[in-house]
């Protein structure tokens, strides 16, 4: 059952992503983590599944169980009263019913966001196929409604982390993917491992939702 203020905060995340001033999310990795980032006053706080990872003993990669993820999870929104988004990576799952199963969890938990890439968790790395990935997110959007929770869901793309394919057809993927990500349901796109300021505008211009960038060394200033 979800309670109103875990609605309240689905609604209160949602509306972060429309600005302004721009979102800036910073990643916890267990409780501990979590209630600092709250105190020093963000408004919302995401997992990082490689953080989670690590403060349990294990390598990034779906390497720990679904179970561990969710207590952590569990953890997380239990000491802290602003809007957790969890790092669920593929979703623990070989089967589009296997990764419901780790959405519900993670909405029982107490998370009002979920960040859901489109990349294979096996050795030879290869992004998922696009029909895929989209039946993928229209199930999730759909099991959110089915739970009263306005879910928001940032859609991972890998296309640039794994530099798939030709460089100079990327963005023209990336904005394919994107778009029929949104049609399908996600709240924001996230094109992990971009950092080039023109290509970020370009997409930018084309996607017309919010876009969510790993913030790095390499990557333009919060301003730019």
């Amino acid at each position: 059952m979800i309670s109103p203020s875990q609605k309240t905060k689905a609604l209160q995340f949602r509306q972060l992503h429309a600005g302004p001033p721009i979102l800036v999310l910073p990643n916890a990795w267990d409780a501990a983590s979590a209630g600092i980032l709250e105190q020093a006053g963000f408004p919302a706080i995401a997992t990082t599944s490689s953080g989670v990872a690590a403060a349990l003993g294990y390598p990034d990669g779906q390497q720990i169980s679904r179970a561990m993820l969710v207590e952590s999870v569990e953890r997380v929104t239990r000491v802290i009263s602003c809007p957790v988004s969890v790092d669920m990576e593929a979703g623990y799952g070989d089967t589009l019913e296997e990764v419901l199963q780790t959405v519900k969890a993670i909405i029982t938990a107490g998370a009002v966001g979920i960040n859901i890439e489109d990349s294979t968790k096996q050795q030879s790395k290869a992004l998922l196929d696009i029909s895929y990935q989209v039946k993928l997110i229209a199930a999730i959007r759909e099991l959110a409604a089915s739970m009263d929770i306005p879910l928001v869901i940032n859609a991972r793309t890998d296309l640039f982390l794994l530099a798939i394919g030709d460089p100079t057809g990327r963005v023209e993927q990336a904005i394919l993917r994107a778009n029929a990500y949104r049609a399908a349901g996600a709240d924001c796109f996230f094109p992990i491992g971009l950092s080039e300021a023109s290509t970020i505008a370009q997409l930018a211009q084309a996607i017309h939702y919010p876009m969510n960038i790993l913030a790095n060394p390499a990557t333009p200033s919060i301003a730019e």
